[in-house]
């Protein structure tokens, strides 16, 4: 079978390499960018961050499977492609690995903000020692909007560093709390009220039409103004130039970020000019997250082939 990938050769960890070698009886190609010019003449397609829209699967002659390698599927038109009988099938982050990796992350940027990463670079550069001044994490209040799988393994490692920890979730808040330990959980019309409450806002939900644009001028407006913002979902959730203002204002001090408003972000962005710690969209690029989602895309590849249903289908 013929597989497109949608990104650089060497884009997320290299695993289109470790796909080439588990699957040397297939052919892949990479299309060098994050986008791609036709499915024609393709069996499956890994879209990465390239959206599918109904008139690329339109051009398609013998698509059988949109695999996104990944749990990220807000640029594929599911519909569309359930019309034209494709499969879309993703990774979800709980069974590969990959929320944990990000939850790693989401430590990386909190320490980072929390003891001024920015200021410490300065102070080496101008051989001063013993400043900047941090602050700790034990007994800071960690917000998570989102109580799915990186939430989950959130909450795990924040409770190492003896953390209040409230979170949002959409369905069963009061469950969650008790399953998770929380110290306070609510539903979506509750955000305002864990905005106030947080010393770190960390947002690990899905991105969809009622998500997008979460974070606007009236939820920046509502957290603390020593309160620091870390997305590790997608940018989308963020309306960018809200998030400027809310920085050059100072109604918050910081933001940490995985993702962003557009991939690659530009570096000479505005945004970066403030209190941000920015990492570039590997929160789930670890050794372990991708060695467990090549292993569940190489099945569902084999899985086409015999004709069979794929695992973790979403039409």
């Amino acid at each position: 079978m013929r597989i497109l990938f949608a990104a650089p050769e060497h884009a997320w960890g290299g695993i289109l390499g470790m796909l080439r070698s588990e699957l040397p009886e297939h052919e892949f190609e990479a299309t060098g960018r994050f986008g791609a010019d036709t499915l024609k003449g393709y069996d499956i397609m890994m879209p990465t961050m390239c959206p599918v829209t109904r008139e690329m699967l339109r051009e398609s002659d013998r698509l059988r499977l949109i695999q996104q390698c990944g749990a990220g599927l807000e640029g594929v038109d599911i519909e569309a492609a359930r019309d034209m009988n494709v499969w879309v099938a993703n990774v979800p982050t709980g069974i590969s690995g990959n929320a944990d990796s990000v939850a790693d992350i989401g430590i990386y940027l909190m320490i980072g903000l929390s003891r001024d990463a920015r200021a410490m670079s300065r102070s080496l550069r101008e051989r001063r020692m013993g400043i900047p001044m941090g602050r700790a994490l034990k007994g800071k209040t960690a917000g998570l909007v989102g109580l799915g799988g990186i939430g989950r393994a959130l909450v795990r490692r924040l409770k190492a560093f003896d953390m209040r920890i409230i979170g949002i979730r959409r369905h069963d808040p009061r469950r969650a709390a008790n399953e998770l330990g929380l110290d306070w959980a609510g539903g979506p019309h509750q955000l305002k009220e864990l905005l106030g409450q947080s010393d770190f806002v960390i947002l690990c939900l899905p991105l969809v039409d009622e998500s997008r644009n979460l974070m606007n001028r009236d939820a920046f407006a509502a957290m603390k103004k020593d309160a620091f913002l870390v997305n590790l979902s997608r940018g989308g959730l963020v309306d960018r130039d809200a998030l400027e203002e809310a920085l050059a204002t100072g109604k918050i001090a910081g933001a940490g970020l995985d993702v962003f408003w557009e991939e690659p972000p530009d570096p000479d962005d505005p945004v970066f000019r403030y209190n941000v710690i920015a990492t570039p969209h590997i929160g789930g690029a670890t050794d372990v997250s991708i060695t467990g989602i090549m292993k569940v895309v190489a099945e569902n590849i084999r899985r086409v082939e015999r004709g069979e249903k794929p695992l973790h289908v979403k039409n």
